[in-house]
């Protein structure tokens, strides 16, 4: 009878042990039980200092919110949180508060308990003042959820209030990872995510530490057309050594997984993989740039997203969650986090905003288009432009009190008027007449105050095409389809 208590025991003991080897599976339950990414890190003993995201917890445990939106109609505020602790965001939230309307994403949430939170970024020396993203510009599915991602425009990005709580300084290690998109892309400066200046301005070289992804061949000769993983240091984007690498092949894909580590003082490396499948690729695994500042390091702790340290605010990219840690994260740590990454299943196009927006086509097969490439402010000309599947500004939502608003604000009849030839812009949306454009079923959009329709002035379909409103004459030049 011993024998067999004993055996039972074992039986008992065994099953234990290969259920919690299951529950810890990438995919499984297990998420609930500490496999998420800032779980894995402390398990590795770097702690994450830093955990932003808009599409699911990043701690096992988190039950707060992801970030916050502002609605454009009336300037409320709400945070939009996850469905259980450890889960997805809840998108219908944000859906019914942004309802017939658009939401900004006013605040990114830190998820340790640092509140490093990010707010869009004031005037730096090398850019104006960031505005946030449109909340809806960009669905996808994460963990089978409906989520969205943060889709950066140029003028658009987030910034931590001064230097961070935890973040390297003066040389410390650290590591950084971002959930990005290979297919929305620039070249110009910046789309990083991690360390940066304190304040928005270069300071020197090595003041920063952060990872990017774009088609910034900083340090020719660069291998292919990118994009590529790459460290911003500030005055250069490193793809190894000091700087050239054309062993890093780049990372297309629809979501990319870009992977900084730095010691600090000698070493660090690059990594990116395919957020979908697979693991990690080691773009970069060597000496810090000889070049004088980065040796030892110098960071200054402060935290960007999609933008420069000195708040460069011209690129573009997509990012859906990324971490900063303390200390240099073991191979088998990032391993693990990509793994858990991949089981989020991420899916959808990256490439173009899918959100309820949709494109205007006008004469000429050309675009409504806001002049001044996505900036958006109040009396922004509004004109005909090729059509550019990237440009934020040729995305535009009809509400159904029959407002057209593009980049958080409406189409506008300058000074509201109503006479023909006048112009038409970007401005606030505040419900006056000079903002209202029914679609008609010859295609025309008519204003129904002034009694006309919108209208490319003797058809032309030159780019910079300035629109304005002119007598309803069922002609090609009043010949709009919403999309």
């Amino acid at each position: 009878m011993r024998r067999t208590r004993s055996a039972l025991l074992s039986a008992l003991a065994t099953f234990g042990l290969l259920l919690a080897a299951l529950l810890t599976l990438p995919g499984t339950t297990a998420q609930a039980a500490g496999t998420l990414p800032c779980d894995i890190y402390a398990g590795a003993g770097t702690p994450c200092v830093a955990a932003h995201s808009t599409t699911r917890a990043l701690f096992s445990a988190y039950n707060g919110p992801l970030y916050q939106v502002i609605r454009a109609s009336n300037g409320a505020a709400t945070d939009i949180g996850v469905l259980s602790a450890g889960g997805y965001a809840n998108a219908a939230a944000q859906d019914s508060f942004c309802a017939d309307t658009t939401c900004r994403i006013s605040k990114v949430y830190d998820q340790t308990s640092r509140h490093n939170d990010l707010y869009p970024g004031p005037a730096g020396t090398a850019g104006g003042a960031d505005r946030g993203a449109d909340a809806a510009e960009l669905s996808v599915t994460a963990g089978g959820h409906k989520v969205y991602g943060i889709w950066v425009s140029p003028g658009v990005g987030y910034r931590s209030n001064g230097a961070a709580s935890g973040t390297a300084v003066n040389g410390q290690p650290e590591g950084a990872y971002m959930v990005a998109s290979g297919t929305h892309v620039g070249s110009d400066c910046c789309f990083d995510y991690g360390n940066a200046e304190s304040t928005p301005a270069d300071t020197g070289n090595g003041h920063m530490d952060a990872v990017s992804i774009a088609t910034t061949c900083y340090f020719a000769p660069c291998n292919g057309t990118g994009p590529w993983v790459e460290a911003d240091m500030e005055n250069g984007m490193f793809q190894g050594d000091n700087g050239s690498n054309t062993a890093n092949a780049g990372n297309k894909s629809a979501f990319v997984t870009a992977v900084l580590k730095n010691n600090g003082q000698t070493t660090y490396a690059l990594k990116g993989g395919n957020s979908q499948s697979g693991g990690l690729s080691t773009w970069w695994n060597g000496g810090l740039p000889t070049r004088g500042g980065y040796r030892p390091m110098q960071q200054e702790g402060g935290i960007i997203l999609g933008t420069g340290g000195d708040n460069s605010n011209r690129n573009m990219g997509t990012f859906f969650e990324g971490v900063m840690v303390a200390g240099y994260p073991t191979d088998a740590a990032e391993n693990a986090v990509q793994s858990n990454i991949v089981s989020v299943g991420y899916s959808g196009e990256t490439n173009v905003p899918n959100g309820p927006q949709g494109t205007i086509t006008g004469p000429g097969g050309k675009c409504v288009d806001v002049a001044a490439d996505d900036t958006g402010v109040n009396g922004a000309a509004v004109q005909l432009w090729d059509c550019q599947t990237w440009a934020e500004d040729q995305f535009w939502a009809h509400h159904t009190n029959g407002s057209l608003s593009t980049i958080g604000r409406c189409l506008d009849i300058v000074g509201n008027g109503t006479a023909n030839g006048a112009k038409v812009e970007l401005w606030d949306c505040n419900g006056v007449g000079g903002q209202v454009f029914n679609q008609r079923s010859d295609g025309s959009l008519f204003n129904p105050q002034s009694g006309r329709c919108l209208d490319s002035p003797s058809g032309a379909t030159a780019n910079g095409t300035r629109l304005q409103i002119w007598d309803c004459n069922g002609t090609p030049a009043q010949k709009f389809t919403l999309h």
